[in-house]
């Protein structure tokens, strides 16, 4: 009896300890997930991304996801377009201009665990430069806007790069360049894995590996992308969050909704009535990204009847700006004359603007001998852009208005690698289109969108394939300069000739909207629209 009281006492007291022990562990992990934020953030966008190969992309949506898979030498201070160490530590420029040293960070390793070192850089500039190169596989297309074409070109401004030592990178050019430093600090300038590269080539824009805060897991084609945390990232402490998930989701109503039921944590593409809701909502927060875009029409300059100026001119004073303004961004918009925003130095605040005068309009149409008006077709962004929110609505508003001075137009659209693809090779002969500055230099502006250097099919970031000789000399003088006094009086002559020319519509400057979660904190929207998500968290 004693022996089966002492199993019972026995029995008993194991399982008092063993309940405890439960007790114990629940109450703790029960303290934890108090204690525990959020540490996975859902940025709901409304498009996918074309490649995550940063050298091989313009559009936002892919550069967006890249910024935070990889770093580049130089990168921009946060809130402003002026250039801080990153992979660089420090660098110096001979008194010529010609030769630029860079002296890069040691210790970092790309995700793969291999070595970031002078090599790799080397390897990425050799890559996007030489088309000869086995590696270069792709168009390239920023580092052609702003190195003056590839190597054998004219005007290529990238004479080599060499590794001086192990950490020690040294680029030669064959003329000065102004906004150098500002280029190479741009997320297309990003350096890239060469063993990946080597390992992956022409599927690289799949599988891209860097040395940035998050390393790539996930892409479901116009679904989600899934990046995780970079344990090992060289700037302590950061990452805060373990997962950065972009989630496509194209209407910009259903982007909201989803953001409302908890779907998604932060958004963009925001409906000018959805900023003033949010507003009114405990449990969201509206950030302004600082305004350093242009939303344009472009015309084809190369197709009739928008080879002849007066045409162009004619439906430049058909398009009701304040109009666009009032119906589609809620006031956080202002009409736009030229190709620059005013936040950049060097804007002509001189010229002015074609007023809005459908009677002007035709009397142009008729000198240009279309009396009778004519039909084209209008192509519009099939997603929504900072500077175009709602591609479709605003074509529908233009449409109206042309259709009153006899300009017929058919919309058009595509999926929207397909749209950048087409226009890039000059489908179209009108166009929506925009940009967001990358460096916040006016050279990006001006020399990228409507230099005739980039007038060339198949990745034009100059869609209008607009060539003015006199404009050439001007941009590429004020490119070779140092001096900003003379830049900005280039810049401005510039202006002036492309408002005479009127390639484009100049439509808006846009301050763009995003709407999250009241509990992120440590999110500045970046005047480039490129964000890297490094410093958020959930409070």
């Amino acid at each position: 009896m004693r022996k089966w009281l002492s199993i019972f006492i026995a029995m008993t007291l194991l399982l008092t300890l063993a309940l405890t022990g439960c007790s114990s562990s629940k109450e703790t992990a029960t303290t934890q997930t108090e204690k525990n934020q959020q540490t996975t953030l859902v940025f709901g966008r409304g498009g996918d991304s074309t490649s995550l190969d940063p050298a091989d992309v313009t559009d936002g949506e892919s550069l967006n996801v890249t910024k935070n898979i990889f770093d580049t030498l130089l990168d921009y201070k946060e809130g402003s377009t002026e250039v801080e160490p990153a992979l660089a530590e420090k660098w110096e420029s001979s008194t010529d201009g010609l030769t630029w040293t860079f002296h890069l960070k040691q210790g970092v390793k790309f995700h793969d665990g291999t070595d970031f070192d002078a090599e790799a850089v080397v390897f990425n500039f050799n890559r996007w430069m030489d088309k000869s190169n086995p590696y270069h596989k792709g168009d390239f297309p920023y580092y052609s806007y702003m190195f003056g074409g590839f190597k054998g070109d004219k005007g290529h401004v990238i004479k080599e790069v060499v590794a001086k030592d192990k950490y020690t990178v040294e680029i030669k050019l064959n003329t000065p360049q102004g906004p150098f430093l500002n280029n190479i600090a741009m997320p297309a300038f990003a350096i890239a894995s060469p063993k990946a590269i080597k390992e992956k080539g022409d599927q690289f824009g799949k599988n891209p590996v860097g040395t940035g805060p998050f390393v790539f897991k996930q892409w479901l084609p116009n679904d989600k992308i899934v990046l995780t945390k970079n344990p090992n990232y060289w700037v302590t402490g950061y990452p805060k969050l373990e997962q950065l998930i972009f989630k496509a989701i194209p209407d910009n109503s259903a982007r909201f909704t989803a953001l409302q039921s908890g779907d998604v944590d932060l958004i963009d593409g925001v409906n000018p009535d959805d900023v003033t809701t949010a507003k009114n909502n405990p449990n969201l927060k509206v950030w302004l990204r600082p305004s350093m875009n242009v939303g344009y029409l472009s015309f084809n300059t190369q197709k009739k009847p928008f080879d002849n100026i007066k045409v162009r001119q004619a439906l430049s004073m058909a398009v009701n700006k304040q109009g666009l303004i009032k119906a589609f961004y809620n006031g956080l918009a202002e009409p736009a004359k030229n190709p620059i925003p005013p936040s950049l130095w060097s804007y002509n605040d001189e010229v002015k603007d074609y007023e809005y005068n459908l009677e002007q309009a035709k009397k142009l149409l008729a000198e240009a001998g279309y009396p009778n008006g004519f039909e084209t077709d209008f192509w519009y962004m099939p997603v929504p852009r900072p500077y175009i929110p709602q591609g479709k609505k605003m074509a529908e508003a233009m449409q109206a208005d042309f259709e009153k001075i006899g300009v017929k137009t058919k919309l058009v659209t595509e999926e929207w690698s397909s749209y950048l693809d087409k226009t890039g090779k000059g489908e179209h002969s009108m166009a929506l289109f925009g940009w967001t500055g990358d460096n916040g230099d006016p050279d990006n502006f001006l020399y990228v969108l409507l230099d005739k250097d980039n007038a060339k099919a198949p990745d034009a970031g100059n869609i209008s394939f607009y060539k003015n000789n006199a404009l050439h000399e001007i941009l590429i003088k004020a490119q070779q300069s140092s001096d900003q006094a003379e830049r900005t009086k280039l810049y401005k002559d510039a202006q002036v000739i492309i408002h005479n020319d009127a390639p484009w519509v100049p439509l808006v400057h846009s301050t763009p909207p995003l709407i999250g979660k009241k509990n992120i904190e440590g999110f500045n929207p970046h005047p480039t629209g490129t964000d890297k998500f490094t410093k958020i968290e959930f409070k």
